[in-house]
């Protein structure tokens, strides 16, 4: 569904509790008493016909004797009882309900009947199979964990109860403090989507922690991770790093890209930071509470002991953070203020008997230097200073945590000599660690958390593209397809491939030993040596039976190839598994590196991209990058880049770099033929050589669903819509050329100049409030969309500059979205509202939206007649007598 009435889960008046008794030992007395020893401002509810009173509260028999509609009820009592409550609470109007019984599952047939019995009143259900959930900012503990929660900025949605007692154990003594915890447990409706996009608007809550276990509806998960990162840290554990590998598929690309890769991938596409455990979970909560995102990590490390300086730049360096180089200033600087015997280097060396003032100068001459990003100030405890008296020098210097802007980080090594010094640099707001492992994971945060929010900024574009040839495409499937295949032979593969511009050598089939030797003579007039290739629709992997032969120079060592050839896979699959043999040009290119690019279709996330280091050991060296679909240039770059084979196309010795933009052509020219034809379930390239001349695909494989030819492109099971191509259009206006197309994150730099010609009372109009300068929160959810249930239209003056802006926000089910519209005030009355509402209804009709609604303030009287020309009906907004309401209903009639 969506977050319609999930509001009285995180902000509720009243609660009843469906099963509340006072038995030592039951579930319904742990939760009742947790309810009212947690100070719970609201109206309490026990319901239970064993009793008419509860730990004092009146305990009322059935839901339909509650005085009161309760905006929250908890269910407590035995599975078969769970679908007829459920039915209870809709029709008197509860709008959420956690479900805390076990056993509702598909074999009893329970849980679809408790869902069936919400949907008819929206009844939202969290659960079943939870331990509940806390609200400490509204005193409200309605769980049956051991403890309660102190109120903060953090919000925990966790897919394990136990992980969720087990955090608020763990976190009582560290005073960190919560938001909201929810335990979500078997998400048969609500589930983690959901609660992000609650929790993402949510003021209180400065970061959110997930613990993932699953992830069932992927399309709406990222869509409301992206949301919630391009405003907040999110940081996720999700175990199962080291599941089996996927079982042996027709492409090696299916079998290296296994399910926690595909994971990996679609966590950081989301903008998601991911750690191992629950102490880096906090560890990355309170960093990034600290700290904004660093793009570069160059650290200044100060110390008094030179082994601690070099163990941490080991960690330093594991995070692939770098040790700054001083510029001659600091040093010069840093010869004033420390003895002689300084190091005179990073890491900073101060000697064992530093004082709290040496301290003071080498840390202020650290932060102080332009080539410096941040600095770790690193004490080890000695008997000839005070750690304490260190620690209190440093807080003076860095009081609130930063100077210069720089992060300023601690590490006091140590247990008892460290504890005092640890308290007065915690104090001062200064990040305190106990190991420069831990110091050194903090920053890998940050750099992490950078090109999360960077990762969130690609929106890579969808649709035709010069130099691929669709039509062809179209018609090598559709023969496979005729045929009741699944895998493309060799050749037909390879002008697949070329019809989206990637370059394969010639290759012909010949069908004997004896046409082989008459195709590889001719071959041999212009060519050095050639290939034969065993042709086979049944044997998939051809290195395994012997059936590739290289750099043959004579027609007849290349008939005698084919005719061993024919010997072995005859002993071994019979006469009927030969259908040929494939004869190409040898390619020599002795400094190209061998690589694999490939395509799988992941069950929960759909198509992924992959690209390594290829060859017939592919699965042994194990050197790949998974992305999901769809991708651009930058994006292959990147995924380029995480491959350790990377580096050696960067080039060394006398090898010259290899062409990585020719590369990246090839990864986006993959994706954007997955994108066009749904039936493409698997390919690899494999060996893609690629050198300083640019690549060759020399050997290629394509699995496809024949089942899936009619189905048009674009694909429908992509995790992330793509920027929605095809939606440009101009318009004439008084003689004017406007430009209407999507919105791009890059438009964020438009908004400045636009909004100063924007009237004062037009900006309250479409805001409701009163604003120079759009606040970057803001600014950053208008103009970075993930365009699944977010559009915005911008009109663009042939100058560039922004004339109008129109949007819609839907539901995830897309039931419902609400529009907003502005236009600068000095072209107001020229038809460029009206433009821009009518492409925003194509749109919105082109993605079955069912209502286009929008919150209109009384007084903008024009406004609303302005709705009602384009046939919205008008009606006062019950919610807020300020505002009216107009609607407009898009399904067909």
């Amino acid at each position: 569904m969506s977050i319609r009435n999930l509001g009285p889960a995180f902000l509720p008046r009243s609660i009843a509790l469906i099963g509340a008794s006072d038995r030592e030992g039951s579930v319904g007395r742990v939760v009742l008493r947790n309810v009212i020893d947690g100070g719970f401002g609201g109206s309490i509810y026990p319901v239970n016909p064993k009793y008419r009173e509860v730990f004092g509260l009146t305990c009322y028999p059935r839901i339909a004797d509650i005085p009161d509609v309760p905006d929250l009820a908890v269910i407590m009592t035995p599975p078969q009882t769970v679908p007829g409550l459920v039915a209870e609470l809709g029709e008197r109007g509860t709008r959420t309900v956690v479900v805390m019984t076990a056993g509702l599952n598909s074999s009893n047939g329970l849980r679809q009947a408790m869902l069936d019995a919400a949907r008819p009143h929206l009844l939202r259900v969290i659960g079943p199979n939870t331990i509940g959930i806390l609200a400490p900012h509204q005193r409200l503990n309605a769980s049956f964990a051991h403890m309660g929660a102190q109120p903060g900025g953090l919000a925990l949605l966790s897919q394990s109860g136990a992980i969720v007692s087990s955090v608020m154990d763990w976190v009582a003594a560290e005073g960190i403090g919560f938001s909201h915890i929810l335990s979500l447990g078997d998400m048969a409706d609500v589930d983690v989507g959901d609660c992000l996009d609650m929790v993402a608007r949510d003021g209180k809550t400065r970061a959110i922690l997930l613990y993932l276990e699953s992830i069932p509806e992927p399309r709406k998960f990222l869509s409301a991770a992206r949301a919630a990162a391009r405003l907040k840290p999110v940081i996720a554990v999700k175990p199962g790093r080291h599941a089996e590998a996927a079982q042996a598929a027709a492409t090696h690309t299916g079998a290296l890209a296994g399910a926690d890769r595909v994971i990996e991938a679609a966590l950081r596409r989301a903008g998601i930071i991911r750690v191992n455990d629950l102490e880096d979970l906090f560890t990355a909560a309170e960093i990034t509470a600290r700290f904004p995102p660093m793009q570069s990590a160059r650290m200044a490390i100060v110390t008094n002991g030179g082994g601690a300086g070099v163990l941490a730049v080991d960690h330093i360096l594991d995070q692939e953070a770098q040790l700054a180089s001083l510029v001659p200033e600091t040093i010069t600087r840093l010869d004033a203020d420390l003895p002689q015997t300084w190091s005179r280097a990073n890491p900073i060396d101060i000697i064992g008997d530093a004082p709290p003032e040496r301290y003071r100068a080498a840390v202020r001459s650290a932060a102080a230097d332009p080539n410096v990003d941040a600095v770790l100030v690193m004490n080890c405890p000695t008997g000839l200073a005070s750690p304490v008296d260190a620690a209190r020098a440093v807080a003076e210097e860095a009081g609130g945590g930063t100077i210069n802007g720089k992060p300023i980080l601690t590490c006091w090594l140590g247990q008892a000599a460290a504890a005092g010094a640890r308290r007065e640099l915690t104090n001062a707001g200064l990040a305190s660690f106990d190991t420069p492992a831990a110091a050194a994971e903090a920053v890998g945060m940050l750099t992490r958390w950078s090109r999360a929010q960077m990762a969130l900024q690609q929106v890579p574009e969808s649709g035709a593209q010069p130099g691929f040839d669709r039509q062809t495409a179209q018609a090598i499937l559709d023969q496979v397809g005729k045929e009741g295949r699944t895998l493309l032979t060799e050749p037909e593969s390879k002008a697949l491939l070329q019809a989206y511009g990637i370059g394969a050598p010639e290759i012909v089939v010949a069908h004997s030993s004896d046409e082989v030797g008459e195709v590889a003579a001719r071959m041999l007039e212009s060519n050095r040596a050639v290939v034969v290739k065993l042709y086979s629709r049944r044997i998939t992997h051809k290195s395994d039976v012997g059936g590739v032969v290289l750099n043959l120079r004579s027609a007849e060592d290349a008939r005698a190839a084919a005719a061993r050839m024919t010997e072995r896979v005859e002993q071994q699959y019979g006469r009927e598994a030969i259908e040929g043999f494939a004869v190409q040009p040898m390619i020599s290119r002795p400094q190209a590196q061998e690589l694999i690019a490939g395509l799988s279709v992941d069950p929960i996330f759909g198509p992924v991209l992959l690209f390594g280091a290829g060859g017939t050991a592919v699965e042994v060296v194990d050197d790949t990058s998974t992305e999901l679909l769809p991708i651009d240039q930058p994006l292959a770059q990147q995924l380029i880049a995480r491959t350790r084979i990377s580096r050696l196309l960067a080039g060394y010795r006398d090898r010259p770099a290899a062409d990585l933009q020719a590369i990246g052509n090839v990864l986006t020219a993959l994706s954007q033929l997955a994108v066009d034809f749904p039936a493409i379930r698997g390919a690899d390239i494999n060996p893609l050589l690629a050198d300083a001349d640019g690549v060759i695909a020399l050997d290629a494989r394509i699995e496809i669903d024949p089942a899936l030819l009619a189905e048009a492109g674009p694909r429908t099971d992509l995790s992330i819509r793509p920027y929605p191509s095809g939606w440009d259009q101009t318009v004439e206006l008084d003689g004017r050329q406007v430009q209407i197309r999507p919105i791009r994150p890059a438009d964020a730099r438009l908004y400045p100049d636009f909004l100063a010609r924007v009237s004062e009372s037009d900006l309250y109009m479409r805001f409701r409030e009163r604003f120079q300068r759009l606040p970057n929160e803001l600014l950053i959810r208008l103009t970075q969309l993930d365009y699944d249930r977010d559009i915005a239209f911008v009109a663009l003056e042939p100058s560039g500059e922004l004339a109008g802006i129109v949007r819609y926000t839907a539901d995830p089910d897309g039931a419902r979205a609400e529009f907003g519209l502005l236009v600068r005030s000095d072209l107001k009355r020229l038809g460029l509202g009206r433009a821009l509402m009518e492409h925003l209804l194509r749109y919105a009709r082109a993605r079955r939206i069912g209502e286009l609604f929008g919150l209109i303030l009384r007084e903008n009287t024009a406004m609303v007649e302005f709705a009602r020309q384009l046939g919205f009906s008008a009606a006062a907004d019950t919610g807020d007598p300020a505002l009216v309401r107009v609607a407009l209903s898009l399904r067909p009639r």
